[in-house]
């Protein structure tokens, strides 16, 4: 018997795309709010028309299927729009980080060769400065809206393949500056689906987007909510009175904290004797949270705190899940595996280790991104076997739990970014009075962990303040190190075959 091959129209009939679920969607609930902004409201009808009109721009403007179109804005309602024209036209949306250096800023551009780049007014002298590929502008506000009063807001009803790129969050980077985490269309719609099933989300939600857009803690949550027929409440960034506001009046199951803001948050709702409307759960990545700060956080809001552990690569997989309780100081944070994922822990020679002993984390599932833009060798082994390699280690125990371990590669987690060495050596070393340079992270009870650096002058005449500026110049504020520590070379700790030993150097920190 011959194997049976669906005809194309049979394969079409079983992919759907970002924009076309919301097209969809707009039928169903054609006037309730679906994005609010500072007090301005715009229904799902309008949020189509005018996501129909700059997805037919783009197209008017020579974009093609598959075409980067650059974002750079603080949380706008621009944004989604952006997002969702994007999905419609068939192009990608690279997300790019306002807060990052002149220098970082121009590699993330163009890494991914934008044809045209959305920005806010106020950044648009730092692209100016920049030397980017040949590129279109608009500028969001009269220019942007010029751009959509000229186009229809016609669906533009493009075929758009579920594994079609949709949006490029940056990561940081093993070697030195960011990468671009390439996300389809299938997996942000894996990633909604997951959240509403994972963590019960209910149909026409509330989700407050205050995390940035250029990260998946706002761009995925959102992308889920519009497509479930709720409603997104848009913040610029982490403003406590602004946010307890909402949180007194709309009503929601999830509402996300990040390391960093989790003990001052709580402080904020306490000293304001808030009345919560309703949540039901907060928080997220409990790993970097001092874990007074969770307590006092969910006894704060009267709910649990949700113990995450995924990636921009892997959206909330592999093991989010597992809740604290209200006002528990807890004693572990064992997570819970994800579903719509499958999870291996392997040893060095990708061969799975036992229940109980520490193995990287490999995934495989729908949520999981489509490599990295442009790095071809960091794909081949990021994916060998056809599974993804975190490079996080955890335990597995008896119950099915896992448990965090450590990481394959030093990384540095602050405040919910991750920095790598690499990238803050590569800046001091540029100084030809650097002899070396090592990168090691120290705790910080509100960051969870921050840069420091050791230096070996070539150059006695040397200073901290020096070094300290050039880093200002090139690095994000959240990339700078919060010390920089002299030493002889013979004082660094090396291994028999000549590596640094930044666990010493971590140890000589806390004496």
């Amino acid at each position: 018997m011959q194997d049976y091959v669906p005809p194309q129209s049979v394969i079409s009939a079983g992919q759907s795309s970002v924009g076309s679920l919301f097209h969809s969607r707009v039928a169903v609930n054609p006037e309730h709010p679906a994005v609010i902004e500072a007090g301005k409201s715009i229904s799902y009808t309008e949020l189509e028309n005018r996501t129909n009109r700059l997805a037919n721009y783009l197209i008017e403007s020579g974009l093609q299927h598959g075409d980067r179109v650059a974002m750079l804005a603080r949380n706008c309602t621009e944004y989604v729009e952006v997002e969702l024209a994007a999905a419609k036209a068939g192009l990608i949306v690279a997300a790019l980080n306002w807060r990052l250096s002149d220098r970082e800023l121009a590699h993330c551009a163009s890494l991914v060769e934008p044809k045209l780049i959305i920005c806010q007014q106020e950044f648009s002298e730092n692209l100016e400065g920049l030397d980017l590929p040949e590129h279109q502008s608009v500028s969001i506000g009269k220019n942007y809206e010029d751009c959509l009063a000229a186009s229809s807001d016609l669906y533009p009803g493009l075929p758009v393949d579920p594994e079609d790129g949709l949006v490029i969050l940056y990561t940081s980077g093993t070697t030195g500056l960011p990468k671009g985490a390439l996300i389809s269309h299938r997996a942000m719609i894996a990633r909604g689906a997951c959240f509403a099933s994972e963590m019960q989300i209910p149909v026409a939600d509330n989700f407050v987007a205050w995390a940035p857009f250029y990260h998946m803690a706002s761009t995925d949550q959102s992308i889920a909510i519009l497509l479930r027929g709720g409603t997104v409440h848009i913040v610029d960034g982490y403003q406590p009175d602004v946010l307890i506001d909402l949180i007194e009046t709309v009503p929601m199951r999830y509402f996300v904290l990040l390391p960093g803001t989790v003990g001052e948050f709580a402080a904020a709702v306490e000293a304001r004797k808030a009345r919560i409307k309703k949540i039901e759960l907060c928080g997220a990545m409990a790993d970097l949270v001092p874990r007074e700060d969770i307590a006092a956080a969910t006894r704060a809001l009267n709910a649990p705190y949700l113990n995450t552990f995924g990636s921009t690569e892997t959206g909330l997989p592999p093991a989010t899940g597992a809740t604290i309780p209200v006002g528990v100081v807890p004693d572990n944070l064992s997570k819970r595996q994800s579903a719509f994922c499958e999870v291996r822990l392997v040893d060095n020679n990708d061969r799975e280790v036992a229940i109980g002993e520490p193995g990287e984390v490999a995934v495989r599932g729908p949520t999981v991104f489509s490599g990295y833009w442009n790095a071809d060798a960091t794909n081949r082994e990021d994916f060998r076997g056809g599974w993804f390699h975190m490079g996080d280690v955890m335990r597995r125990n008896e119950d099915g739990s896992l448990d965090y371990v450590d990481r394959v590669k030093y990384m540095i987690k602050s405040g919910g970014e991750n920095i790598y060495p690499a990238e803050i050596e590569q800046v001091v070393l540029e100084d030809s009075r650097v002899s070396e340079a090592v990168v090691v992270r120290k705790s910080d009870p509100k960051w969870s962990e921050v840069p420091v650096v050791f230096v070996v002058k070539a150059d006695p005449d040397l200073n901290k303040a020096e070094i300290l500026h050039a880093c200002k110049q090139n690095l994000a504020s959240f990339k700078q190190p919060k010390d920089i520590i002299f030493i002889e070379a013979s004082e660094l700790p090396r291994s028999t075959t000549g590596k640094v030993q930044r666990h010493e150097l971590e140890a000589r920190l806390l004496k």
